[in-house]
């Protein structure tokens, strides 16, 4: 089989590239080893980020990283065999997260947040995956007047710098809002430009079949496969061998499997996370997505019950689930909503994969042509992948890419 171009790696950042190279006249087959949106696309919050302008940095106070040592915290997990192999990564992280330089990376952050929610409508109105989409933002609680504070001052930074919208609202409007809730709140954040969705799965096979439908080909395949045929690029697939003038890495935490091969070393680490669906007691109903901000979980209304998701966990990508973020988190979530019985059988996990200045990684690979890299993307792949697909794409057509990418080259790692 021959195409124009190999795409590897089918969650919502290889789909969405995938359908614009496919928009732009090439013959595009996605690749992965499992369906569409079965990786780490599957178990995000569910939120496109419009608001999220700055990356979640490294925590700089010392006494913040001291509480985070006990390792007793639901925000954030390590495993302590884990940290030799990822302590160059962390120290990195920790220095890109300084104030001075998380500003500037926030910066050349910013223009891909900022066309995050219209790419995402392209490809909702294309896919007719409208009946997914919530628009009215996400809520933000707080519980100490300290960290309410804090956070009003940087929304209206926020607002005045990049034109985020938001409503601070009272303890008062919170129980207007929510009225199932339980707890004393000392006042909210609704950031109002956001959009959620109801079944991240559910949307990433929207663009899937939309990709199906303008003629682009899916099938399976393991990324090992991928190597040189003369100037061309060939692997094996489950339709057999396929060659292709260009090929896309969108392999999120697995890129590596494709990058060192080819002699590309990204300081690429992972932040673990997982879910867990629960039904509701009673008539309780939940109205909004909303974090509990200081105690680090996020809870989803969403198609298959109440989602709770986790921060962080600091662990090697393929080590055993350790889910007692999720465990401590449940404890403290019930106490603020009548959550039911867990609906999934056990926990699930993913990996975000991170860089150490928190941006994507997304461009030309700089010594191979035709190899093309779109991963990196942390948190933020949700959000990310419609604008990550339309700008790589571009690239790879010789289009001027509508946004500046040049923050987020592979060159910055891989010279």
């Amino acid at each position: 089989m021959t195409k124009d171009a190999i795409v590897l790696g089918a969650g919502i950042v290889g789909v969405s590239t995938a359908i614009h190279l496919q928009r732009r006249g090439r013959q595009v087959v996605l690749v992965d080893r499992q369906p569409p949106g079965q990786g780490t696309s599957f178990g995000n919050a569910g939120l496109i980020q419009r608001e999220g302008v700055v990356p979640y940095g490294f925590p700089q106070q010392f006494g913040l990283l001291l509480r985070y040592a006990f390792n007793n915290r639901i925000d954030a997990h390590y495993h302590l065999r884990a940290l030799p192999a990822q302590i160059a990564f962390l120290a990195r992280y920790w220095w890109n997260s300084n104030t001075k330089r998380h500003e500037m990376i926030s910066r050349a952050y910013a223009p891909l947040i900022e066309h995050s929610v219209s790419e995402h409508n392209d490809l909702i109105e294309a896919s007719h995956a409208e009946e997914l989409i919530r628009k009215n933002g996400w809520v933000e609680l707080f519980r100490s007047n300290e960290k309410r504070d804090a956070e009003f001052a940087e929304a209206v930074r926020l607002n005045r710098e990049f034109g985020i919208g938001y409503d601070a609202l009272s303890g008062a409007e919170i129980t207007t809002m929510e009225p199932h809730l339980r707890g004393n709140f000392s006042g909210a954040l609704r950031w109002r430009d956001p959009w959620s969705v109801l079944d991240p799965h559910g949307l990433t096979s929207a663009y899937r079949r939309y990709f199906e439908s303008i003629g682009g080909r899916v099938t399976t395949g393991d990324a090992v496969s991928l190597g040189m045929a003369g100037s061309a690029w060939r692997m094996v697939t489950a339709e057999g061998s396929i060659e292709a003038e260009d090929v896309v890495v969108a392999l999120g935490p697995w890129a590596d499997i494709v990058t060192k091969r080819f002699g590309y070393a990204f300081p690429l680490g992972v932040k673990r996370g997982y879910h867990m669906h629960y039904a509701t007691e009673g008539d309780a109903i939940l109205n909004n997505w909303t974090l509990d901000a200081e105690r680090g979980y996020l809870l989803a209304p969403m198609s298959r019950g109440i989602r709770l998701t986790t921060g962080a966990e600091f662990a090697l990508r393929d080590a055993p689930k350790t889910p007692v973020q999720l465990d401590r988190a449940e404890a403290v979530a019930r106490t603020t909503f009548p959550l039911g019985e867990r609906l999934d059988p056990e926990p699930w996990m993913g990996a975000r994969p991170c860089t150490p200045d928190m941006m994507p990684i997304i461009g030309k690979a700089p010594r191979h042509n035709g190899l093309w890299f779109a991963f990196g993307h942390a948190h933020h792949g949700l959000t990310l992948g419609p604008v990550t697909g339309r700008v790589l794409a571009e690239l790879i057509t010789g289009e001027k890419p509508f946004i500046d990418i040049s923050a987020y080259a592979p060159g910055r790692f891989a010279p």
